[in-house]
């Protein structure tokens, strides 16, 4: 244990936390402003209510995803200050464009989102919530930029060992950056849905909400009857766009150790770094050529074509990407059986569908982790592939302890912050949708948290008020 594996690690441990925020909120803020303009053409009070329960939601997930945002870039100047320092004048422009965009747009219409309902017009609140999904999305547009970079690097020189910018065009739309951002986004809004699926499905085990639970599922899975398919192309698509610029990566993720042609696909295997093997492998002869290379015959380089210091690690990478493909396949049955079932008529009154969907409901997350290992591990040993080594970025003064103490400083407030965000989310759900309307038009309006103890009787009321130091909840 190193200064440079232990803050590999750590952010690895920041990171993985961090997204899981994004994953649901991108998508949610979507779905908020969908309810928000759906209510203010139909004025159907059912979809009001609902858009009121999931703003609640929405409120602590995004603010569990800016406290754990902030720590990132910190990161950069505490343990990659060489990675800062000589990436910074590519990196730095691009996380201030999410800053003085996403950022700026977020904060300007949040709070008219969360306290205006009944304090501006029904056209205004359903704007904010547009504005709202459309900062998220932004977000996330310039922060898939800085990664692709560091994936396709590209629009640079470098001049006294730092990267100058020669084309900022060529430096946001890298080559992999159109395919990263959809693939990413969409499996944002795929995770998504599968939680408001999952919701709807548990009131109905529960005779609960019935109207509102309705509208969660079908809305849910005519949305995921078209995402999911686009989301398995553009994983195709994003493919052979890595085969391309990164072939090192695609050989880690097929456990391919040989070159050749008609290469079979793996399905399951032990890879062996030491040996160049793999053990106990299940494969489909020629079948890795055809979804890689649309060709029974294509070629496709082994990882001995790289010496070793250059390959990835190929245990995680190849494991990684078979949960991602996996939990791909679950959800796609998932979705068709729903279809079918909705078809029939059937899809509110068949226990085991909702059961099996508020089973799925979070897989969505470990596939986001899954994808976000297979990348990023996957292009190791490079911070900046193919330029830089992740140890040449690593801060040189930094020793292991401050690393180790840090570390377990984040361990411990992540999960101290998370717990509590995850209690908060959980009884949220269980309060459910408010049955009739709520009065938010306040001089000054309550804090968030104050929902939680709102409608539910089951909630220890004194606790949710410590949280935030009133006693007016």
């Amino acid at each position: 244990m190193d200064a440079l594996l232990l803050s590999r690690i750590q952010f690895a441990w920041v990171v993985a936390f961090h997204i899981l925020l994004p994953a649901f909120t991108v998508g949610l803020a979507c779905y908020i402003a969908t309810l928000e303009v759906r209510w203010w053409i139909t004025k159907d009070d059912t979809i009001r209510r609902l858009s009121a329960y999931w703003i609640k939601i929405f409120a602590i997930s995004f603010g569990m995803g800016v406290v754990s945002g902030i720590v990132m870039p910190f990161q950069f100047g505490t343990n990659w200050s060489r990675f800062s320092d000589q990436a910074s004048n590519v990196t730095g422009s691009l996380l201030a464009y999410e800053v003085v965009t996403a950022f700026f747009l977020e904060a300007a219409f949040l709070g008219v989102l969360l306290f205006g309902r009944n304090l501006v017009p029904q056209w205004a609140h359903a704007l904010s919530a547009v504005m709202v999904a459309l900062g998220t999305l932004m977000s996330s547009f310039w922060i898939l930029a800085v990664n692709s970079w560091m994936q396709t690097p590209r629009g640079f020189e470098v001049v006294d060992g730092r990267y100058m910018p020669t084309s900022m065009f060529e430096i946001i739309f890298t080559p992999s950056f159109p395919y990263r951002l959809t693939h990413t986004v969409t499996a944002f809004l795929v995770t998504t849905a599968f939680v408001i699926l999952g919701v709807g499905a548990y009131y109905l085990r529960q005779n609960r909400f019935p109207a509102e639970s309705k509208i969660m599922m079908r809305m849910s899975l005519a949305f995921l009857g078209i995402m999911v398919p686009l989301q398995i192309l553009l994983g195709d698509l994003h493919g052979l766009n890595t085969l391309e610029h990164q072939p090192a990566k695609v050989a880690a993720m097929e456990g391919l150790w040989e070159t050749g042609r008609g290469v079979p696909a793996s399905i399951f295997a032990i890879p062996d770094e030491e040996a160049e093997m793999n053990h106990y492998e299940i494969a489909i002869p020629k079948f890795a050529s055809l979804y890689l290379t649309h060709d029974w015959d294509g070629e496709v380089k082994g990882l001995k074509e790289w010496p070793k210091e250059d390959r990835p690690p190929v245990a995680i990478v190849y494991f990684a990407f078979r949960t991602m493909v996996g939990i791909a396949l679950v959800m796609l049955a998932t979705v068709v059986i729903g279809l079918v079932l909705w078809k029939r008529k059937r899809l509110f009154d068949r226990p085991w569908y909702l059961r099996l969907c508020m089973l799925v409901s979070p897989l969505g997350f470990i596939a986001v982790l899954a994808g976000w290992t297979t990348t990023e591990v996957g292009r190791q040993p490079w911070v900046i592939y193919g330029l830089m080594r992740t140890s040449e970025g690593v801060t040189p003064s930094l020793t292991t302890s401050d690393v180790a103490i840090s570390l377990a400083t984040y361990v411990i407030s992540y999960l101290i912050i998370f717990g509590a965000g995850f209690i908060l989310l959980r009884r949220l759900v269980r309060i459910g949708p408010p049955e009739k309307e709520e009065h938010e038009a306040q001089a000054h309006p309550k804090r968030p948290l104050s929902a939680v103890a709102a409608h539910d009787d089951t909630v220890n009321v004194p606790v949710v008020r410590g949280l935030g130091g009133r006693h007016d909840a």
